[in-house]
C-alpha cells in the first residue's frame, strides 16, 4: 500500500511539475497560438506534399489514411520524447536529477508524469489537426458511426505502451551523452517510415515490412483508423483479412510484450547509471 502511495504521488507531483515548466515560458495568450499554429505548420507540409503528387486530391481514402496517422504520430514523438528527454532536463539543465534520486519517489513513475503535460498538448494538437482537415481539407468523418468503444480503448492502450518505450528511451538516456538530437526523437523519426503512419507496409521493401508489423505503433494507427473511418481504413491492403478483435489483441499482446522490455531494459540501465556515477553528470559538449 505504501509503495502504491508513493508511486501515485510520484506521478501528480512530476504531472503538475511538467505542466510548469512546458507552459511557464510564455504568456497564455502566446501559449496559445503556438499551440494551434504548432500543428497546422506540421500537418501542411504533409498536405503540400500530398497535393503536388495527387493534384490536390483531398476527397480520395488514401489522404484520409495518411492524413489520420500523420495526426495522431503525434503522441509518438512527444511522449517517447517528453519522458526520455526528462533526464537530460533534469540532469544537465536543471542539475536536480541526484536530488531526486535521493528523494523517496518511484522513478519509473516520476518520468511517466512528467509526460502528461506533453500529452495534453498533444491531445490539443491531434484535435486541432483533424477539425482543420474536416474544415478545409474534405476530411470525412461521421462522428455518429464513429466506433468509439474502439477508438478510447485502442487510445488509452496506445498511451500506456508509448509511455513504456519511453521509459526504455529514458533508460537508454541515462548513460548516454546529451546529443543536438534527442533520442525520443531519433527513434520516433525511424519508426515513422515502418509503422504504416503515412502509407501501407506494402510500399516497403519486402525485407523491411517484417519491421512494421512487429511494431505494436502500426496496429495502434491501423486501429485508431477503423474506429475513425472503418471503410476506409479497412481497404487498405495490409490488415484487410484480419478483423477489429484481432488487430486489437495483437496491439494488447505486442504492448504488453514492449511494456515488460521496457521495465527490465530501464531498471537496467538505471542501475549501470548508478554505478558509473552518471546520474549527476554532465555530458553535454
Amino acid at each position: 500500500m505504501q509503495r502504491s502511495s508513493i508511486s501515485l504521488r510520484s506521478f501528480w507531483t512530476a504531472a503538475w511539475l511538467g505542466w510548469q515548466i512546458e507552459s511557464n515560458w510564455t504568456d497564455p495568450f502566446l501559449f496559445f497560438v503556438y499551440s494551434v499554429v504548432r500543428p497546422l505548420t506540421t500537418a501542411g507540409i504533409l498536405v503540400i506534399m500530398y497535393s503536388i503528387v495527387s493534384n490536390a486530391d483531398f476527397s480520395s481514402p488514401v489522404f484520409a489514411y495518411l492524413y489520420l496517422g500523420n495526426a495522431f504520430y503525434q503522441y509518438v514523438a512527444t511522449i517517447m520524447t517528453g519522458i526520455s528527454w526528462t533526464i537530460i532536463d533534469d540532469r544537465e539543465h536543471y542539475r536536480t536529477l541526484k536530488y531526486i534520486y535521493t528523494a523517496p519517489i518511484s522513478m519509473p513513475f516520476y518520468l511517466l508524469g512528467r509526460a502528461v503535460a506533453r500529452f495534453v498538448l498533444t491531445t490539443l494538437s491531434v484535435i486541432i489537426t483533424i477539425a482543420f482537415g474536416m474544415l478545409f481539407l474534405q476530411l470525412q468523418i461521421d462522428w455518429v458511426s464513429v466506433n468509439w468503444p474502439l477508438f478510447i480503448s485502442s487510445l488509452i492502450i496506445g498511451v500506456i505502451m508509448l509511455g513504456m518505450i519511453g521509459l526504455l528511451l529514458a533508460g537508454v538516456t541515462l548513460i548516454t551523452a546529451r546529443h543536438n538530437i534527442p533520442v525520443g526523437d531519433a527513434v520516433a523519426g525511424a519508426l515513422f517510415l515502418f509503422s504504416g503512419a503515412i502509407f501501407p507496409l506494402e510500399v516497403l521493401p519486402q525485407v523491411l515490412r517484417p519491421v512494421g508489423y512487429a511494431l505494436p505503433i502500426t496496429y495502434w494507427l491501423e486501429l485508431l483508423r477503423r474506429s475513425l473511418v472503418g471503410q476506409v481504413a479497412e481497404a487498405f491492403p495490409t490488415f484487410t483479412s484480419m478483423s477489429n478483435a484481432q488487430l486489437l489483441l495483437i496491439l494488447v499482446v505486442l504492448s504488453i510484450l514492449f511494456s515488460i522490455i521496457g521495465l527490465i531494459s530501464f531498471r537496467f540501465f538505471d542501475r549501470q547509471a548508478r554505478d558509473r556515477g552518471l546520474i549527476d553528470a554532465s555530458t553535454n559538449y
